[in-house]
């Protein structure tokens, strides 16, 4: 049966095609038949408990040659999203007011019998960075505060070196690799909690980063996918692809599986039904829950398609609710 599928995301036409998992997403939708329709969350908006947007439905390809668009729009309409079969949230940060709001109405969506990927209510709760607090046990050591005394406190237990980052920040933004010897670190940190005032996150550095690098995994419905290593450069300690990490094959082993079991029902509990994993060593470092990517990455090293999973997922939750 062919589905209407809403997908929630930034401007198409900012889509990079050779990178982007939400591009895959989309076109193995249409591939299917199904007719997708493009939203900008700052759109959404509700008159009661009617929830609305502009859609627009989109025809998608991979450009051909330099130059060619990956896109075409045809009709475009305001439309309830309770009109819809599905509706992917895949708006990239940050999680700013606009987007929490974005995820309140999505709640009423789903309250009124659509599948909505990842559930709004998860999305709320799940910070990227916070969410692995509740896996204590294959976490790096960790400390979240804003008292300079507490972080350098933490720093000398590590023995002089640890991560700071903001617990809202996302693709490597604001991560600082900092060691007590460091004439800057006083600066860092009054910069970094606004001089006490701002909640980061420290956490023990985990060595193995130079070697094996930062693994992203794929999990759909807590089911690990394949996954990628992100390699960082020497002059760089953020290993993200877009700062200039290079992408390794990985295949998945034990200390992978131990950390995905761990997690997954969880993730399901939480209605997290595609979630992107970061470990580096033996370690869970973050839970990306808002668009997380990777997928086009891991389908080219592995020879696989995850998205065709992830809409196997979409056409499944949707039969069942309307039994």
């Amino acid at each position: 049966m062919a589905l209407r599928i809403a997908v929630v995301a930034d401007p198409v036409a900012r889509f990079l095609p050779d990178k982007d998992t939400t591009f895959v997403l989309m076109l193995e939708a249409q591939r299917r038949g199904h007719a997708v329709f493009a939203i900008e969350h700052r759109e959404l908006f509700a008159r009661g408990q009617e929830v609305r947007a502009v859609a627009r439905r989109v025809e998608l390809r991979r450009p051909s040659k330099p130059g060619e668009s990956h896109f075409t729009f045809h009709e475009s309409t305001v439309a309830p999203l309770a009109s819809f079969d599905a509706v992917l949230m895949r708006s990239d940060p940050p999680v700013d007011d606009d987007y929490l709001y974005a995820t309140h109405l999505l709640s009423l969506v789903e309250a009124q019998g659509v599948f909505v990927l990842n559930r709004p209510a998860a999305l709320r709760d799940a910070n990227e960075k916070l969410y692995a607090l509740n896996f204590p046990d294959v976490i790096p050591r960790t400390l979240v505060a804003r008292d300079l005394t507490l972080l350098k406190e933490f720093l000398a237990e590590l023995g002089g070196e640890m991560i700071v980052k903001p617990p809202h920040g996302w693709g490597g933004l604001g991560i600082f690799h900092v060691h007590a010897q460091d004439r800057n670190l006083n600066a860092i940190l009054e910069m970094m909690t606004d001089n006490g005032h701002k909640l980061v996150m420290a956490q023990e550095y985990v060595k193995a980063v130079r070697d094996t690098g930062d693994e992203r995994v794929i999990l759909v419905n807590g089911e690990p996918m394949g996954a990628v290593a992100r390699i960082p450069r020497e002059d760089e300690h953020r290993s993200n692809l877009h700062v200039g990490g290079t992408a390794r094959k990985v295949t998945l082993g034990a200390r992978e599986r131990r950390i995905c079991d761990r997690v997954a029902s969880r993730l399901r509990a939480d209605g997290l039904w595609l979630v992107g994993l970061d470990i580096i060593g033996d370690f869970l470092t973050e839970v990306n829950v808002t668009s997380p990517t990777g997928i086009q990455e891991i389908d080219r090293l592995d020879g696989i398609t995850i998205e065709a999973r992830v809409i196997d997922l979409v056409e499944r939750k949707v039969a069942e609710l309307k039994r």
